[in-house]
């Protein structure tokens, strides 16, 4: 569907204008919108995710550690696809209002493709340099969103969301693989250097709000070095027609499940361009680790 057709359809959740603003910068922002019973359920299901990470050394499929990490002082990076790890984080999926707020932005068929659950600890969790999110998961077509719920409320200090508004429009798309031809998960440092970050945007907000951008968004966020950790939670939504080109790097038994209306007959083909990331079936390595492994190639 087209974002007229998109639009011409009485919206569940979200007001007309919130609708017209993502297609226009982007993103949205959506404070408090996640009741207090849900983020009670999330925030005890994060923590015993983080107690279980304490028996684990070294990064796995499941958790993505801080080189510092210890089972006396845990400090993670990510869980990869929370989605299976914990029951509530399927269940806030398929029943709690995120969905219903997706299907105003991408049409009625709304699909799962994959979760994480992203921490900025404190006293140092790490810069996450601009990029794109679809050149890790290219789709027929960019209805693709990631919806960011902040279980905690999230501050400048904590290291916040930045969106440039517009960038989801520009073309060409530009590149994440270095002049070498090596994929380095975000954008070069000769290509970001370019861009007019006076504009950025900053979704900070108190705990039960949702940050929403488009896959072709350019974002990024700063290192936390406040006092207070900051996890992000974070799912993936596309319209029932987007399909994947690649292998899904986070999939699991939920990727492809339609999760409000009816699967798509037909694929949905966007007439521009995707750039293809590599072949991911023989493992994934994140774009935490992709990035602090390029900055340290670049400073030796």
């Amino acid at each position: 569907m087209t974002p007229e057709q998109i639009l011409a359809i009485p919206p569940r959740m979200l007001k007309q204008s919130q609708r017209e603003a993502y297609f226009r910068d982007g993103y949205i922002l959506l404070e408090r919108v996640i009741p207090n019973d849900w983020l009670m359920r999330l925030r005890a299901a994060t923590a015993e995710l983080v107690e279980q990470s304490r028996k684990v050394t070294n990064s796995d499929k499941k958790f993505d550690l801080e080189p510092d990490h210890r089972p006396d002082a845990p400090r993670l990076r990510r869980v990869s696809s929370p989605d299976i790890h914990h029951p509530v984080f399927w269940e806030y999926c398929t029943k709690g209002p995120m969905p219903d707020i997706v299907a105003d932005l991408v049409g009625p068929d709304v699909k799962f493709h994959h979760s994480k659950l992203n921490f900025k600890w404190k006293k140092g969790g790490e810069e996450v340099k601009w990029h794109y999110d679809i050149s890790f998961w290219p789709h027929t077509n960019y209805t693709p969103l990631t919806v960011g719920t902040y279980l905690y409320d999230c501050g400048m200090d904590q290291g916040p969301l930045g969106v440039l508004p517009g960038s989801h429009a520009i073309e060409p798309m530009l590149s994440q693989y270095d002049e070498a031809g090596k994929w380095i998960g975000c954008l070069r440092d000769t290509d970001a250097a370019k861009l007019d970050t006076s504009k950025t945007v900053y979704l900070t907000g108190p705990a039960g709000s949702l940050t929403i951008h488009n896959c072709r968004m350019l974002h990024s966020s700063p290192r936390n070095d406040s006092d207070v950790g900051r996890p992000l939670l974070l799912y993936t939504l596309t319209a029932a027609d987007a399909f994947t080109y690649m292998c899904n790097p986070l999939g699991t038994v939920h990727s492809g499940t339609v999760v409000r209306g009816k699967p798509a007959p037909f694929a949905h083909h966007d007439p521009r361009p995707c750039l293809i990331p590599p072949d991911w079936s023989g493992g994934y390595s994140s774009i935490f680790s992709l990035q602090q492994e390029e900055a340290s190639a670049a400073g030796m």
